[in-house]
């Protein structure tokens, strides 16, 4: 698959978000080239500290995200960040503040495809540390542990989060798990930043999606991401 296709280049981030993938064009130095359409998702290559890096989005749901990941695979892309959104479980995570997933809980039907899932899905150790410490160095206030990948949001009942909540899972989004299932099954690196963007730890659904604060650290977490891969490109160069 991809034969024919024009390559990428072998660092991309994956943006969940519309706005948040248009955001970071801003990080981007020229020359900004689309590339083309992959799943309904646009696939963009620009550079960041002189590494050539795609950027693909907007993408939903695990099915979508893995069809994006999986072409991207195909066409030569070794590392990724993703970058999306996530709702607290756990009152110590506030909007704004970012979640790196240790592990994912998988209650999505696209993993089962590729493992058995005997262990949690995990990121890249090393992509992870580099993301946290791009992330830390913008000042957002990080997190790192469980989260929760569920295919269905309208079915995140009182009695799910209650129960994630006190085994400690941090929060709940819908890609995670299927990222890190893939990227092992095909031998890539990945790792995830997950922006706070509204809270159920209460059992109560307080949203932050206008809240400034919130759009200033979606802005700070697409430029850790370049950031994270440019950084890691460049070390993994040198002699």
């Amino acid at each position: 698959m991809g034969g024919r296709e024009k390559p990428l280049p072998s660092l991309a981030v994956l943006f969940f978000n519309a706005d948040d993938f248009k955001s970071c064009h801003a990080f981007l130095a020229p020359p900004v080239e689309r590339g083309r359409k992959l799943f309904l998702s646009d696939v963009f290559t620009g550079y960041h500290r002189g590494m050539r890096i795609a950027v693909a989005g907007p993408m939903l749901g695990a099915p979508q995200t893995i069809l994006v990941l999986e072409r991207m695979i195909a066409l030569g892309v070794r590392k990724f960040v993703a970058v999306g959104w996530c709702g607290s479980l756990q009152p110590s995570v506030r909007i704004a503040d970012i979640v790196i997933p240790s592990a994912a809980i998988s209650e999505e039907g696209t993993s089962r495809h590729y493992s058995s899932l005997l262990l949690p899905p995990a990121p890249s150790p090393e992509l992870a540390e580099r993301l946290k410490s791009a992330l830390a160095a913008n000042g957002l206030k990080i997190h790192e542990g469980v989260v929760w990948t569920t295919d269905a949001p309208f079915r995140e009942t009182c009695s799910k989060v209650a129960r994630y909540r006190s085994e400690g899972v941090l929060s709940v989004e819908m890609e995670t798990s299927a990222l890190f299932t893939v990227a092992s099954h095909r031998k890539v690196q990945l790792a995830v930043a997950l922006v706070t963007s509204d809270d159920l730890s209460s059992l109560k659904w307080v949203h932050g999606f206008r809240e400034p604060v919130f759009c200033e650290a979606r802005r700070l977490a697409a430029q850790s991401a370049l950031t994270a891969l440019s950084e890691d490109a460049e070390d993994s160069s040198l002699p």
